[in-house]
């Protein structure tokens, strides 16, 4: 019988050397006589532990990692491809994939097929439930769709966090046609990479939730947008929708129903900006990436001047599982207006650092301590930073929060596209500060006064502060400087800078205060690679 041996095709095991171990093992099993199969799938999310080889016998997955090619021959000999091997028999050895710790606490309901199948096999996407929830949609009919998807209380996944079910519902009942689907790939805050995974560990998860979307509100036509530094993502979801294509999935006549839906690719140019779904709309126009002035609502006139769905990948993922098991059971998850799972990057100076899927109501520290294992440095930790770039930096006295839109909210920070950036106690928080106007300003796309002069402006105020004039005045300077960008801007990047940057200066003055370390400017960044 053929032994199916999994190695991820990840990105990140993919720069630490999966293909070598691929081969290895392929080559390794020829030498030897042993009939298995290496299939390339996505990753668990588990990065510490990447590249994570999982052996399959008798229907269980037995993981081994963190695996290079120099350790498959040691492996074939302790005989891992017809003996599963217990946690202490071999080094790498890890026990079964679902028994790991970091994998057995997580719910994992958008993110449940990673890892599991071949991303490029249309064949195991069905196998393991694929486009139950389409045909489910089909069945029942657009109405449906749409009050599924409201009564799940999906909210956006990209920052935002607006309803799905009213957006979705404000494209469905506007009159003007064609009407368009757009996912928002352009994946540009730092510490996130839960977008990248969806295309490239579970393409046609992506592609029914468009395709559901387009169904619920009448839209025939869709963008997947992906930013060019995913070439990985890139070369996957084309190949995915081809293929989807190919078998009746897409095209006039989706699946025998007679509603027409097709989708494209669209490759960014590596502007942050175009993460702004009115900017993002301008480049896919063919136009310079900057943000439009709203209203209209891209709902409204979007792409093309027509009612338009943005909504980020892991938003549009999520729907396939909530039309496949019901609204009801998707909102059963979270706490509050915050109901479902939210997937959770954790990256920087982590000592496991990857995605974690979990309900809503998980603490912040829960996730960074028991799933992330704290510093990777074995400091204790500084400060943590939620929501990319333009989220807020939270001290570990704040650590408690519990992830959850409004608390994250009413804590001072925004919870974002779930990106969580770990740093130890040497952490240089007025760097941080002014690392995040510096990015403003690099960022702008220019339209507006307020983010491209003030974010400038506001770099020059903290170098003066930081080099030692810490007058009342000019922090005062500062706040005002602060309080334009965040109500005079024409979007988020201007909005939203302010939040870094007083929440990094607030911590920095209570430390000099303090006397505790990081003081004085000019001290480690107390980050790391996850």
């Amino acid at each position: 019988m053929t032994v199916r041996i999994c190695v991820p095709c990840d990105a990140i095991a993919l720069s630490i050397g999966a293909d070598d171990v691929a081969v290895a093992i392929t080559a390794e099993a020829a030498t030897r006589g042993l009939d298995v199969s290496v299939v390339r799938t996505g990753s668990r999310g588990l990065f510490h532990l990447d590249p994570l080889v999982e052996v399959e016998l008798d229907g269980v997955r037995h993981g081994y990692g963190p695996l290079g090619a120099d350790d498959v021959t040691s492996l074939f000999d302790a005989g891992f491809a017809t003996t599963a091997l217990a946690p202490g028999a071999h080094p790498l050895a890890l026990g079964p994939v679902e028994a790991i710790a970091e994998l057995s606490g997580q719910t994992r309901l958008t993110f449940e097929r990673h890892g599991v199948v071949d991303p490029r096999s249309l064949d195991d996407y069905l196998a393991h439930g694929g486009y139950e929830g389409l045909r489910a949609a089909l069945a029942h009919g657009p109405e449906h769709v749409v009050t599924e998807v409201t009564t799940s209380g999906l909210r956006g996944r990209g920052g935002a966090a607006f309803p799905t079910g009213i957006k979705w519902r404000t494209v469905a009942e506007a009159p003007a046609t064609p009407k368009y689907v757009v996912a928002n790939a352009d994946e540009g805050d730092s510490g996130t990479f839960a977008d990248r995974m969806v295309m490239e560990g579970d393409p046609f998860c992506l592609i029914e939730g468009m395709t559901i979307a387009a169904f619920g509100v009448g839209a025939t036509h869709g963008v997947v947008f992906i930013r060019s530094e995913y070439p990985q993502a890139i070369a996957t979801m084309t190949a995915a929708i081809d293929t989807a294509r190919a078998a009746g999935w897409l095209g006039a006549d989706v699946a025998g129903s007679g509603h027409s839906f097709d989708l494209e690719v669209r490759m960014g140019a590596g502007a942050y900006i175009c993460g702004e779904e009115t900017s993002m709309l301008e480049c896919i126009e063919g136009k310079r990436g900057q943000v439009r002035a709203k209203p209209p609502l891209p709902a409204i006139e979007g792409l093309y001047g027509k009612p338009t769905v943005v909504n980020n990948v892991v938003t549009l993922a999520s729907v396939p599982w909530i039309l496949a098991h019901g609204g009801a059971a998707y909102a059963g998850h979270g706490v509050g207006r915050s109901m479902g799972t939210l997937p959770v990057q954790l990256a920087g100076n982590i000592a496991r650092g990857g995605l974690v899927e979990v309900p809503f109501g998980v603490s912040l520290r829960d996730l960074v301590e028991r799933f992330g294992g704290g510093t990777r440095s074995g400091r204790p930790i500084g400060a943590v930073q939620i929501g990319g770039p333009l989220g807020a930096y939270f001290d570990d006295d704040q650590l408690d929060t519990v992830l959850d839109y409004e608390a994250i909210t009413a804590a001072g920070g925004l919870l974002g596209h779930g990106g969580i950036v770990v740093f130890d106690d040497t952490v240089d928080l007025a760097a941080q500060a002014r690392f995040a106007m510096s990015f403003c300003a690099a960022e702008s796309c220019g339209k507006c006064t307020p983010c491209r002069v003030g974010s400038t402006r506001g770099v020059e105020l903290i170098d003066r502060i930081t080099a030692g004039d810490r007058s009342a005045r000019m922090r005062e300077q500062l706040d005002e400087l602060c309080d334009v960008l965040e109500h005079g801007s024409l979007c988020a990047l201007g909005g939203l800078t302010p939040y870094p940057v007083r929440s990094a200066l607030q911590l920095w003055d209570r430390r000099r205060a303090s006397g505790t370390r990081s003081t004085d400017g000019h001290g480690s960044h107390g980050g790391a690679p996850a």
